[in-house]
Parts: C-alpha cells; sequence; structure tokens
C-alpha cells in the first residue's frame, strides 16, 4: 500500500494538530543541532585518524 499526496497532507494535518506548531519547531531544531553534532564527530574522528596515519609513516 503506497501513501499518495492527499494521504500525507492529511497526516501532517492531524500532527501539527496534535502538537502544534511551536512544539515541531523545537522538535526540528534540537533534530538539526543533534544531526550537525554527530557530523562534527565524525569529522573531527577522521582528522584524528588522519593524524594517527600520518605519524605512523614516518
Amino acid at each position: 500500500m503506497s501513501f499518495s499526496i492527499p494521504h500525507l497532507l492529511v497526516f501532517l494535518a492531524v500532527v501539527v494538530l496534535l502538537f502544534g506548531t511551536n512544539k515541531l519547531r523545537n522538535l526540528g531544531s534540537d533534530l538539526g543541532l543533534a544531526l550537525k553534532g554527530f557530523k562534527k564527530a565524525m569529522n573531527d574522528d577522521e582528522i584524528e585518524s588522519k593524524k594517527d596515519d600520518n605519524l605512523n609513516k614516518k
């Protein structure tokens, strides 16, 4: 069973009515900050790994 555009719009309307736009905005902001922190941690780990590789080559 696939969902069509009208089904998704009704679902979105129900979610907005249940939670309100302010709570959804906060949830989106928190999710964005979590993803940003995750990406930063992944990049930091990659940088450390490259530093270790360079030290081992010398």
